[in-house]
């Protein structure tokens, strides 16, 4: 049983998104960054996320790295970067890096709102594009990037074992 609104059950004007608060990430959430990543991945990358966080923190102006609330509470995050030219791109690209919601806020809209206000802020730069990158086993993930619009990319990604 859903206790997610169908759209025809919304009154006029109200997106389905709308419970979902979202804003710029702050110090702050880091804790709550790590606890959210760690449900998922089933280890801590608190250096990791740490230092990523960081990096969202010194370019202020650009507001990509973003964090959801319900509730009062942090229900997921979301860092990604920009890139000029890089990786053989003649125009600047957004790159999502990594995405999360707490497990307890699944099914209530959280990633979609992230991934809308993500989209808003990038418009406003004239980014026209976002790219990621998923484990191709993490079905849930896949199914949840082929809902909010993403397709494979006509590229290669390649790697080479260093044994």
């Amino acid at each position: 049983m859903s206790t997610r609104p169908q759209r025809d059950e919304l009154p006029p004007g109200t997106l389905e998104t709308d419970a979902v608060t979202v804003r710029t990430l702050a110090p702050g959430d880091l804790d709550a960054i790590v606890r959210i990543d760690r449900d998922w991945t089933g280890r801590p990358r608190r250096r990791y996320l740490e230092q990523k966080l960081l990096e969202a923190q010194r370019d202020t102006g650009v507001r990509i790295s973003l964090a959801a609330e319900l509730d009062g509470q942090l229900a997921g995050f979301l860092l990604a970067r920009l890139y000029y030219g890089e990786f053989g791109h003649p125009e600047p690209i957004a790159e999502l890096d990594t995405i999360g919601v707490a497990k307890a806020s699944r099914g209530r809209r959280v990633g979609e709102a992230l991934l809308r206000q993500l989209r808003t802020n990038l418009a406003g730069l004239g980014i026209q594009r976002i790219e990621t990158q998923v484990d191709w086993e993490q079905f849930e993930l896949l199914g949840f990037f082929r809902r909010s619009g993403f397709k494979p990319a006509p590229r290669l990604c390649l790697e080479l074992a260093l044994e």
